[in-house]
C-alpha cells in the first residue's frame, strides 16, 4: 500500500519489485507509448551498388516486421534465480534497448518493468506470451514501473 498527500500517491521506488503475480498493487508507475516502425534491409542487386534499394523486412508469412527495439526478460514461468540479471520477482522486464529505435525515443529504459501493455496485465504472463503480445501490436501503449522515478513536484 503506498500513503499520499494532495492525492499524489507516494511509494518507495522499488514497490512494483519483489511483488507476487496476481497480488494487488499500487505504485507509481510511468506511460509510455510506443510506435513500433517498419523493419528494413538493403538490397545490392547485381548491376551493382547504384541499384540499392532498401525494401521492408517481412516475417515467415509475408508480413511487413516491425520494429520495436528492446528485448525482455522473466516472467511467471521464469526462475529469477537463474536470470543473468537478479530482477525481484517474476515479471517481465526490459533487458536491452536498442540505440535510435523507437523504444529508446519513447523512453524506455533498461531494466524497467512492464506492468501493462494495451490494457493487458504483464505482472501475470509467461516469457512466450509476452513476447507474442508485444510483436501483435504498431503501438504499444505501456505503463512501466522505474526503479529509480524522479521526484514528484508538489
Amino acid at each position: 500500500w503506498c500513503g499520499g498527500t494532495n492525492g499524489l500517491a507516494e511509494c518507495g521506488p522499488m514497490t512494483a519489485y519483489g511483488h507476487s503475480a496476481g497480488e494487488f498493487i499500487e505504485c507509481l508507475s510511468i506511460a509510455i507509448q510506443l510506435r513500433k516502425e517498419e523493419s528494413e534491409y538493403d538490397v545490392v542487386f547485381l548491376a551493382g551498388y547504384h541499384n540499392r534499394q532498401i525494401l521492408p523486412a517481412v516475417d515467415q508469412f509475408g508480413n511487413v516486421a516491425y520494429r520495436v527495439g528492446f528485448k525482455i526478460g522473466g516472467g511467471i514461468d521464469q526462475d529469477p534465480a537463474c536470470a543473468p540479471f537478479r530482477y525481484p520477482d517474476q515479471g517481465i522486464y526490459i533487458t536491452h534497448i536498442d540505440e535510435d529505435s523507437p523504444a529508446a525515443r519513447a523512453g524506455l529504459r533498461r531494466h524497467d518493468k512492464i506492468l501493462q501493455v494495451n490494457g493487458l496485465d504483464f505482472t501475470l504472463l509467461t516469457h512466450e506470451r509476452a513476447v507474442k503480445y508485444i510483436k501483435k501490436y504498431a503501438v504499444l501503449d505501456m505503463l512501466v514501473a522505474r526503479a529509480e522515478l524522479p521526484p514528484l513536484h508538489h
